[in-house]
């Protein structure tokens, strides 16, 4: 089973994940896509880390694909937003729909739903922007639940044709 959990920025979409993961089959690897480039980023990665259950093991990579094809049992995917950050023409949302579709075990994926924000100011913000939403279609084609979470509060999306 896959799940995609879209969400803002503190949404709580990562707290929504984490909980899911805690009632997957265990054990469960968090597959971390960020670095701590600065003390923000550093505080938020260190507050995922105190969050999570100790038996939970840690994966941080940026070839996302190779590592969700890889990695046996249970995954926690947190997050795609910094995964297409490292790398916007590498991050294929295709390829990453296969190797999840491909696996036997489950998955939550945590993204960021950048379209409902504030219209970027750069050219590099818009691609960005455009570029996650690509990722996020693909994987939530791929995905059997999707939920939006918005303040702390969860709203599962059904697909077109429900």
């Amino acid at each position: 089973m896959i799940t995609l959990v879209l969400g803002g920025t503190r949404s709580g979409k990562s707290e929504v994940a984490e909980r899911l993961a805690m009632a997957l089959p265990q054990p469960v690897t968090y597959v971390a896509t960020g670095v701590g480039g600065d003390p923000d980023m550093a505080a938020r990665i260190a507050a995922h880390r105190l969050r999570r259950p100790a038996e939970w093991s840690t994966v941080e990579t940026v070839d996302l694909v190779e590592a969700v094809e890889r990695l046996q049992g249970s995954l926690l995917v947190d997050a795609l937003g910094t995964w297409v950050a490292a790398d916007m023409e590498a991050a294929d949302g295709a390829a990453l729909a296969a190797a999840l579709s491909a696996r036997s075990g489950d998955a939550v994926v945590v993204s960021d739903e950048v379209g409902l924000g504030v219209h970027p100011s750069s050219e590099i913000g818009r691609r960005f922007r455009d570029r996650l939403g690509e990722v996020n279609r693909a994987v939530a084609d791929a995905a059997d639940r999707v939920l939006l979470v918005v303040a702390g509060r969860t709203l599962e999306l059904g697909r077109d044709s429900e």
